[in-house]
């Protein structure tokens, strides 16, 4: 053990003589381990952001949509049929088998309107729904109230305005109890959002929701509610147990193509189990791509540490020959400059990390269109950064070292 380590040191001594040759081979590893783990770090931050804007939508939610309608042989895509209805929401809330599965199922439409009030105007996303809806995507309200089972029922012309439409049409007064116009209609305003931010479905601040009997009337001048059947874009259902998912799709399902006596389903089910995955998928494949471009410097540092490898092997023929002559074998030489390749690798990986750090904290202070860019330095990114910087030195010192542990010390001793 004491010998190796007296090779270890010989080899540390030996890097000292150029130190200068020594910090640019290292400066190579730095900016290639900071590169992948600054890199890696706004892949991650970016997955975390848009998994916590899809888990702000609610907890445990099925998202039905309507299915996809044939002209001329074309299908349209999901969401072009006008399948689903405000009685399918009622029925899957009145049906004995989903009772102990479902906590509640709230119907909405939603259209583009130009909002009028204040003497301004704004064009926003016009939500019409019912009252479990603000608590079922996790609403806050900055002021007043979210309208009650009572206004729905009477079709009360009542308003609730998203964070940014009420700083746009009323940005130096209290919006409550004021009124404002969607098209020939005039709503007075009950509630104000607190601000939630863009989110899966949207801008979530740049809306007015309004009872859904009030927008069948007023916005699209469908039947009433309560008198028909009118179609609806969207029914959210929130399961009560995470663990009953499935189970209620299949439930939610078969009720639905009973209902529309149909045997290929007219309809789309989305949980947000599935908007994760393809979210976690998609930003997958984009750290990937960031550490990979990152990853290129490592092996140009990589390359360094070989090229100067060789050159150290080169100047200093005469004592391996000497150390060969008396007494060291192959190995020793080997393992020499191996250390001093792993030492130049795991040293630049080290302030690599700092220097990943400092540019993860950089990123994270860039605004862009009023939005940070999210990094997250995770450990097991760090030790893989130093890991790869270790294993660069030893696949790029071997050769070096292995030519050095091959020279003849004879012809080493004649090297001038």
């Amino acid at each position: 053990m004491t010998k190796y380590f007296d090779l270890a040191l010989t080899a540390l001594q030996a890097l000292s003589v150029n130190r200068l040759r020594t910090f640019l081979t290292v400066l190579g590893i730095v900016i290639g381990v900071g590169s992948v783990i600054a890199m890696v770090s706004v892949g991650r931050g970016a997955n975390e952001q848009i998994t916590a804007r899809i888990q702000n939508i609610g907890t445990n939610l099925l998202f039905i949509g309507p299915g996809q309608v044939q002209q001329g042989g074309l299908a349209l895509g999901f969401g072009s049929a006008q399948t689903l209805t405000y009685d399918d929401a009622m029925a899957l809330l009145n049906e004995p088998e989903l009772l102990s599965m479902i906590t509640t199922a709230v119907p909405f439409n939603q259209t583009f309107r130009q909002v009028v009030g204040n003497g301004t105007n704004w064009n926003t996303r016009i939500i019409g729904t019912t009252p479990d809806y603000w608590w079922v995507r996790n609403y806050q309200l900055a002021a007043g109230d979210f309208f009650t089972q009572q206004q729905y029922d009477a079709g009360s012309a009542v308003a609730v305005l998203g964070a940014d439409v009420a700083d746009q049409l009323f940005p130096e007064s209290d919006p409550i109890d004021q009124n404002i116009r969607i098209g020939q209609a005039t709503f007075r305003v009950i509630g104000v959002f607190a601000r939630k931010g863009a989110g899966a479905l949207g801008n979530e601040d740049d809306v007015v929701v309004i009872p859904l009997t009030t927008f069948y009337r007023t916005i699209t001048r469908q039947v009433a509610a309560r008198g028909g059947s009118p179609t609806v874009n969207t029914i959210i259902v929130q399961v009560a147990d995470r663990d009953r998912m499935q189970d209620a799709i299949d439930a939610i399902a078969a009720i639905l193509r009973q209902r529309h006596r149909v045997s290929q389903d007219d309809f789309i089910i989305r949980s947000q189990e599935d908007m994760l995955a393809l979210a976690n998928q998609i930003t997958g494949i984009f750290t990937l791509l960031l550490g990979s471009i990152a990853g290129i410097s490592l092996v140009v540092g990589g390359i360094g540490i070989m090229n100067i490898m060789l050159v150290s092997v080169t100047e200093r023929t005469r004592e391996i020959g000497i150390r060969k002559a008396v007494g060291a074998r192959r190995r020793d030489v080997l393992f020499q400059f191996l250390t001093e390749a792993v030492v130049v690798s795991v040293a630049g990986g080290i302030l690599g990390i700092l220097l990943g750090f400092a540019l993860s904290r950089l990123i994270s202070t860039i605004d862009i269109n009023g939005q940070k860019i999210p990094t997250v330095v995770a450990p097991d990114a760090i030790l893989l950064a130093v890991g790869v910087s270790a294993v660069i030195g030893l696949f790029f010192g071997i050769y070096p070292a292995a030519r050095a542990a091959r020279l003849n010390p004879i012809e080493a001793l004649r090297y001038e």
